[in-house]
């Protein structure tokens, strides 16, 4: 009876793990659910990247991108901010940190209408260039802003 019950534990565990694995598949990717659907994830995101000083280069709407030659994408918008003050140190340490920035965050919805918001995580991309210390405080300062904005635009 008891194995039973172990085995049902460990089956509902590995069917949640599984379940999340999609969201956490990529290495130095960040993804968040969202509470809200697509446009207002992003509209809220967007402000949120406004208020922490940020500035917006572009938007690319990839389901418009993809509708544009007649297929179907679920919503998928992609957002390009940055702010010289916090990228600079990282490339004065690395030049080729320049193509991870600016920072860029995505907006999407899965098969389920579930919305997520993706992201490179800061301290993933600096060691993959070899930032070393001189950076650490501004990859610590980029990483907060990125989690508080992220957490800001997708919480209720």
């Amino acid at each position: 009876m008891k194995l039973s019950i172990l085995i049902r534990i460990l089956v509902l565990i590995a069917a949640t793990c599984s379940w999340e694995a999609p969201a956490m598949a990529a290495d130095g990717l960040i993804t968040i659910k969202s509470s809200f659907g697509p446009e207002d994830t992003m509209k809220r995101l967007e402000a949120e990247v406004k208020a922490k000083g940020f500035t917006v280069f572009a938007h690319v709407d990839h389901a418009a991108g993809a509708a544009a030659v007649g297929l179907q994408l679920r919503p998928t918008d992609l957002i390009i901010f940055g702010n010289a003050k916090g990228g600079t140190p990282l490339m004065q340490q690395a030049q080729t940190v320049g193509i991870d920035l600016p920072l860029k965050a995505l907006v999407w919805q899965d098969d389920q209408g579930a919305t997520w918001l993706s992201y490179n995580d800061p301290a993933y991309f600096a060691g993959r260039h070899g930032v070393g210390e001189p950076a650490k405080a501004a990859v610590a300062a980029m990483t907060g802003a990125l989690h508080a904005i992220a957490t800001k635009a997708t919480a209720p």
